[in-house]
């Protein structure tokens, strides 16, 4: 069974400082389909938007931010449990930072709980640790992240569930005659040091982390979908009937040849 690893942003998980319940509830619904013909991982954002319903404190300082995270995660998580719990999934929580990849006993060690849930039915669900990490420990957006738990736990494919469709050739929301690009195989320099813009003002990337996580898993010979995660029908034709409708997928030459 091929693993799967799915990336779901603040701007698709909460709608003005809340969970968007019906949102989450269609992304569990999906994740129960997919676990029939995948192993599949989790990667969430959301904590900080959450927390700020209970913790309604300045956002933009450091310290600000990860007492909202703290907050947040919870209220994140419990929301998750009851969503999984119709479907009786069981899941887990994991948090990470950079140093959980910079270390090879420690990525083994992540490797080997993450091997533990998935081989016991188990619902890994990740998240950057906002809340002891130091700036210099923080990925700093869960996009990248993701790409790095896809490398890590060995996935065939990353799924990035955004507010966006994909990756268009201009900004669809300055320019109606913008063209999604439906097949990328590699990115350019200028195209990954563009300037960063997250729609949610508690999103912390935008189209370029994206791009750059696409980038880490096509130089690491692996795959990357980028789609709608307000309207999943794209993800879910692409996932479970093998229909590319809409969205960006990301891959190697040499994948596609094969």
């Amino acid at each position: 069974m091929d693993r799967l690893v799915i990336k779901v942003g603040s701007a698709v998980l909460t709608d003005e400082n809340e969970i968007a319940k019906e949102r989450m509830l269609n992304l569990v619904t999906l994740i129960a389909k997919l676990r029939f013909k995948y192993e599949v991982v989790l990667v969430t954002s959301g904590a900080v938007a959450a927390g700020y319903s209970a913790l309604k404190i300045d956002k933009t300082k450091r310290i600000g931010r990860k007492a909202i995270a703290a907050a947040g995660q919870p209220i994140l998580m419990t929301s998750y449990k009851k969503k999984f719990d119709i479907y009786d999934i069981d899941t887990a929580q994991i948090l990470l930072t950079e140093d959980d990849f910079d270390s090879r006993k420690r990525t083994k060690s992540f490797q080997e709980i993450m091997d533990a849930h998935l081989s016991h039915d188990i619902l890994p669900i990740i998240n950057e640790n906002d809340i002891t990490s130091t700036p210099e420990q923080l990925f700093g957006d869960n996009d990248q992240l993701s790409a790095n738990v896809a490398h890590a736990v060995n996935a065939e494919l990353l799924v990035i569930l955004s507010d966006i469709d994909g990756y268009y050739d201009k900004n669809p929301k300055d320019n109606k005659d913008a063209k999604l690009y439906k097949v990328i195989n590699e990115l350019t320099q200028e195209e990954l040091n563009e300037t960063s813009t997250a729609n949610n003002p508690f999103a912390t990337g935008g189209i370029v982390t994206k791009l750059k996580s696409a980038d880490f898993m096509i130089k690491h010979n692996r795959k990357m979908f980028l789609t709608n995660g307000f309207d999943l029908s794209a993800a879910e034709s692409f996932l479970l009937d093998g229909k590319h409708v809409f969205g960006t997928l990301f891959e190697p030459k040499i994948a596609k040849e094969k």
